[in-house]
């Protein structure tokens, strides 16, 4: 991404000291990349990978307000060194131990109020992609974790960002952990998808296999208008959600706190809660923790 000096993409053949220093990791093939992912009449109309840089969703938003970008353009980074989760948590990987990537999309003929269901949509795309290409279980746990099991314990192997660029675009971020180490783990309820037992721990193919089944479900979903019933998300994120029929704790802005039974996910892509008072709430925003289950 040379405009704006964050990194120099990078290709097979690229001389750099210390890239094979883990012959485990080997870098990302760029050319590879293009070649399997970018096509006439495609989603994908740019892929640019770094070998190193802060966000690369902080990158992308910046490119989006730099002047025109098209739809479709993946930014990958061998290593994030400012890495941003939700609530502006924090966190950093080994390079070239996950996936890291962002993507810009311009939904222009779905409603604004049915965005909120991106994060979800991409939660969805990147599990099925990653059951494909790795041969690995994982749930979603609502609204943006990738879970997988590690010793039967549920472990959290990735998470996704969302943010507007402009008017007309949302960058969606994705942070995977593919060939993290017990030892370099950075909390214990971390996991990843070797520790899960993947069968391929190949990022090449890893990413062709989330972003082609991310540009799947985006098409399905807009081309349903944005509508998450007919295209089939709705029904599809229930099915792999592990929040649902869990007693959870949801932290909620303004320091408030609800307990409840995780029953639903609305049509806007809300977690409903069934409280002890027997209300049900919808939950827009927040952080869940997983108490129990039913």
């Amino acid at each position: 991404m040379t405009p704006h000096g964050e990194g120099k993409p990078n290709g097979p053949s690229e001389p750099r000291s210390g890239r094979w220093s883990d012959l485990d990791r080997p870098p990302l093939n760029a050319a590879g990349l293009r070649r399997g992912l970018v096509r006439a009449g495609g989603l994908w109309t740019q892929v640019d990978v770094v070998q190193r840089t802060g966000s690369t969703n902080s990158d992308l938003v910046a490119r989006a307000a730099g002047g025109p970008l098209e739809e479709g353009v993946v930014l990958v980074a061998e290593e994030q060194t400012a890495a941003r989760g939700r609530l502006d948590r924090r966190w950093t990987a080994p390079a070239r131990s996950g996936l890291f990537f962002s993507v810009l999309l311009r939904p222009a003929e779905v409603p604004v109020a049915r965005w909120g269901w991106l994060p979800l949509l991409t939660g969805v795309a990147v599990a099925t992609g990653l059951s494909r290409a790795a041969g690995v279980d994982t749930a979603l746990k609502w609204p943006n974790d990738l879970l997988v099991t590690v010793g039967g314990e549920e472990r959290k192997a990735g998470g996704i960002l969302a943010e507007r660029a402009g008017d007309d675009g949302v960058v969606i971020g994705v942070g995977i952990n593919v060939s993290l180490r017990a030892d370099e783990l950075p909390v214990p309820t971390a996991g990843s998808l070797v520790l899960a037992g993947a069968v391929s721990t190949d990022r090449d193919p890893l990413l062709r296999g989330v972003l082609r089944s991310l540009e799947d479900w985006y098409g399905r979903w807009r081309a349903a208008g944005g509508d998450p019933g007919p295209s089939g998300l709705q029904e599809t994120y229930a099915a792999g959600c592990a929040t649902l029929g869990r007693v959870v704790r949801a932290e909620l802005p303004g320091d408030r706190e609800l307990v409840g039974e995780a029953v639903a996910v609305d049509g806007d892509g809300r977690l409903v809660l069934a409280t002890g008072e027997g209300v049900q709430e919808p939950v827009g925003a927040g952080d869940i923790v997983h108490l129990r289950a039913r």
